[in-house]
């Protein structure tokens, strides 16, 4: 979901251009959440996604004298989305397999409404791990533009300008994704609301 509007940030992003570390701390305190949220999604790590969220302000802040105008937040999800792609091409050519993996998992779920019962929390998050994991099993290309739109909520025309891609790829790329994530849902279908369940 977009971030809400700040106030005059024109005048934040020309004092961050002219070197304001103050302004460009600004930037970065308004829009880490939409930058980590993207770069969770497309990585599935929070840690890897802590650091892309780190990498991409660094590189904000070296390049913010390039950006010309037009919307800033996707400017910076751009610059994200590239640095998760840069690191999934490189994790596809040099596979790993971390420690943490070899860990058990721990729950990094915010804490859980209590008016839910134990056993409903427990299958929330069953679910939302299971949608991650669907998620994290798309091919970069769709990855990216299934988060950026169903997560982040950007038209179809404004994510084919910040991958500069044609709009029917992105609508092809979405439709795949989207197909793909309902058949990988199937294999959890009793966690699905009702609605949902085919």
């Amino acid at each position: 979901m977009p971030a809400s509007p700040m106030e005059n940030e024109a005048a934040v992003i020309r004092a961050a251009q002219k070197g304001n570390l103050e302004a460009f701390n600004v930037l970065v305190r308004h829009y880490q959440n939409a930058v980590y949220s993207l770069a969770y999604r497309m990585m599935g790590d929070s840690y890897e996604a802590s650091d892309i969220a780190q990498d991409t302000f660094i590189t904000a802040y070296r390049k913010i004298s390039t950006y010309r105008g037009g919307n800033f937040r996707s400017w910076l999800l751009r610059i994200s989305a590239n640095l998760c792609y840069d690191s999934l091409r490189r994790d596809k050519r040099r596979p790993t397999t971390s420690i943490e993996e070899l860990a058990p998992p721990e729950e990094e779920a915010p804490l859980p409404d209590p008016s839910l019962s134990p056993e409903q929390i427990t299958e929330q998050r069953e679910l939302e791990r299971a949608v991650q994991d669907c998620i994290s099993a798309l091919s970069p290309d769709q990855r990216v533009v299934l988060v950026l739109s169903d997560v982040e909520g950007f038209d179809y025309q404004s994510i084919a300008d910040q991958l500069d891609t044609a709009l029917g790829t992105v609508k092809s790329r979405l439709s795949r994704a989207r197909s793909s994530i309902r058949d990988c849902l199937q294999d959890v279908r009793e966690l699905l609301p009702s609605q949902f369940r085919l």
